[in-house]
């Protein structure tokens, strides 16, 4: 079975893209991590399913799964990919697009130069929202890892994340602390793990650590993670350049109850077929 995909990638956070408007497609999770395998398939962060709209308040569908299978709800960069396919393949022909994802609906707006904006939608801090191992809303979490304490800012932007302060994300232990925090057993469902350098009020420096896919270039909803932690704890204001390791997107959160809203590229990089 030969499937036609697309490459494409936001700032080096890359994606197998496939289109089901034509093409059929049910795959396994041992399909999604062969095609996910730098060594012996395409090679992707995320695989990113876009389709017919399934609600009628959306114009299509958009589903996203990471690179070992696992399906979640929520991808910023990949949105902003899907935007730039849908629009180039002609499957709509307008420049505010309304994708329905696992977990409601996201807003994105095509823009000169392959820019998307895009609406990430309201970050939820209540426990049960994020979700995490809670009684009660906090500021900041203590976790204990290895006899150290961590504090850490936990929220969702769609998915979950903690968001630690770092003094050099150049020299943060992202591949060594990352996993532990997301093995926590205040997270029933994974974490994402942001590891934020404060610049200043309004530039960071960021590195994520993501669920089902490890250290990537870049991760949008981290990135709008991080800027409403650094905001919450008023650090940041304003539109904030979030530097990471493929580029920088702009981010902006007007506060509590406002949705947070993203700007960066989306690249397309080649077209092909994969045997399944």
């Amino acid at each position: 079975m030969k499937i036609r995909f697309t490459k494409m990638h936001g700032l080096g956070n890359d994606f197998v893209v496939f289109d089901t408007f034509e093409q059929a497609i049910n795959l396994t999770e041992d399909q999604l991590r062969y095609i996910a395998d730098r060594n012996f398939g395409v090679g992707c962060d995320q695989i990113l399913m876009l389709g017919p709209a399934e609600r009628p308040d959306a114009d299509v569908s958009y589903r996203i799964f990471n690179a070992d299978g696992g399906e979640v709800a929520q991808c910023g960069n990949g949105a902003r990919c899907a935007a730039r396919y849908l629009r180039d393949r002609g499957l709509v022909s307008k420049d505010e697009i309304v994708a329905s994802t696992r977990n409601g609906v996201l807003t994105l707006y095509l823009e000169d130069n392959n820019l998307v904006r895009v609406n990430m939608g309201v970050p939820a801090f209540e426990p049960e929202s994020i979700p995490i191992n809670a009684t009660a809303r906090a500021a900041h979490y203590t976790l204990t890892l290895d006899a150290d304490d961590i504090s850490a800012s936990i929220l969702s932007i769609g998915n979950p994340h903690a968001v630690i302060i770092v003094d050099n994300v150049a020299e943060a232990p992202v591949r060594t602390l990352g996993p532990q925090v997301q093995q926590h057993a205040l997270f029933p469902e994974g974490v994402n793990v942001g590891f934020m350098q404060i610049v200043d009020n309004s530039h960071i420096r960021l590195r994520v650590f993501e669920r089902g896919a490890g250290e990537t270039l870049a991760c949008g909803s981290g990135a709008c993670a991080a800027v409403v932690a650094g905001c919450q704890d008023e650090l940041l204001q304003g539109t904030i350049d979030v530097e990471l390791k493929g580029g920088n997107l702009a981010i902006t959160w007007g506060g509590e109850s406002k949705p947070v809203w993203m700007v960066g590229p989306a690249i397309t990089v080649y077209e092909g077929r994969i045997d399944l």
